[in-house]
């Protein structure tokens, strides 16, 4: 029997997931005309509308309100995005940050129950204080140089190495391209490229995987600008550079002095500008993207404003091709650790362990279904099970 909903929550269900009429209707199993016909009248079946919250990751007791909730992020949002529309979170983004306040929260107990201190570096900076100095100040104390980026044999090892770095320091920094552990739920760049979560115990920094190795590495350290100076919040540049806002333009400009001095560059770029693809040796040698030697030459006036326009959109191209080729899969394991954070990974798995933390919230927290896996994490993790 069909039951009578609000059209335009049933609506709203299918625009937040970003689903046209079509796809929700093939995830169905049903035609786009009776999605239409929802949407018209709200008539639709009970187990029609708890397959529609699944397929849409919306709680189900939502479709039964009578106009559609206003949802917004619980963090600051930071993002530069064309759409209008995009403002509007979608589930994964929501999910996302859920999660990973969650294990931020636990984190921060764990931390505080062992008796550690605060971080004093976290919340530290001043966005009055200029670039060059707030860069310097960054770089001395977490030896965050071009040095450890140019000695990595790979893209993938220098983010490695970037990311160890900072974990050593006491931040958590969590990388994936998908919720949780769902590949069916592959995150967007076009939505967001990082967040950061400030805590004077426990800062989160999250970074969009779908992303290219190079661009990772920017929001990497976009995103840890965002601890120093102390303020949480959703980022998503356009061709790297920030919304109106002094924290965000901040923690850019600081982000790609950290990433590219403005005094190597200029020194690099004498022998660069002598090969054939200038900004490709560069990337090279920083293990930034192109992108972002695109934009501090700009910002340097080393190019034009239309070369770097033109060299953009030929690297966005390049990208949306890049996207289209990517292989899924790659070892659970590894990849777990990545998605979780080591340092997070190995406190959580040693607790649950030693009996200080149930193994159902072991598996929530982790996004694991059953305790062989657990135990199979935890060996990869070096611990003796």
């Amino acid at each position: 029997m069909d039951i009578p909903l609000r059209p335009a929550v049933l609506r709203w269900a299918r625009e937040r997931a970003r689903l046209d009429v079509e796809t929700l209707a093939k995830r169905l199993g049903t035609s786009p005309a009776r999605v239409g016909s929802w949407e018209s009248d709200g008539r639709i079946r009970p187990k029609q509308v708890e397959k529609l919250a699944r397929v849409t990751h919306t709680a189900i007791g939502l479709l039964y309100l009578p106009e559609p909730p206003v949802e917004t992020l619980p963090v600051p949002d930071f993002r530069t995005l064309g759409d209008e529309e995009m403002r509007t979170p979608t589930p994964d983004l929501l999910d996302v940050i859920d999660q990973a306040r969650q294990r931020q929260d636990w984190f921060r107990d764990y931390l505080v129950g062992a008796g550690e201190e605060s971080l004093d570096w976290a919340g530290s900076l001043r966005i009055d204080m200029p670039i060059g100095v707030a860069a310097e100040h960054v770089r001395r104390a977490m030896a965050v140089d071009t040095e450890l980026r140019r000695s990595a044999s790979t893209w993938e090892e220098a983010l490695r190495l970037q990311i160890a770095l900072i974990e050593e320091h006491g931040a958590m920094v969590m990388r994936s391209g998908i919720v949780g552990n769902d590949t069916h739920r592959p995150l967007s760049v076009d939505e967001f490229r990082g967040f950061a979560l400030a805590d004077s115990y426990a800062p989160l920094i999250f970074i969009n995987a779908t992303d290219t190795k190079g661009a990772q590495m920017f929001t990497l350290a976009h995103e840890l600008m965002h601890i120093w100076v102390g303020a949480s919040g959703v980022s998503n540049l356009d061709k790297t550079y920030p919304a109106d806002g002094a924290i965000e333009r901040f923690c850019n400009a600081v982000a790609a002095e950290l990433l590219v001095p403005a005094d190597e560059l200029r020194a690099a770029w004498r022998d660069a500008r002598t090969k054939a693809d200038p900004e490709a040796a560069l990337t090279r040698r920083f293990k930034v993207s192109k992108i972002v030697i695109l934009r501090r030459l700009r910002d340097l006036d080393m190019i034009s404003r239309d070369t770097f326009l033109r060299q953009y959109r030929e690297q966005q191209e390049f990208f949306l091709q890049q996207q289209e080729k990517r292989a899924p899969g790659g070892d659970f394991y590894n990849t777990q650790r990545s998605r979780t954070g080591d340092r997070f990974a190995r406190a959580l798995v040693e607790s649950a362990l030693e009996g200080r933390t149930p193994y159902r919230d072991a598996l929530r927290l982790l996004g694991m279904s059953n305790v062989e896996t657990f135990h199979r994490f935890a060996r990869e993790l070096r611990f003796a099970v």
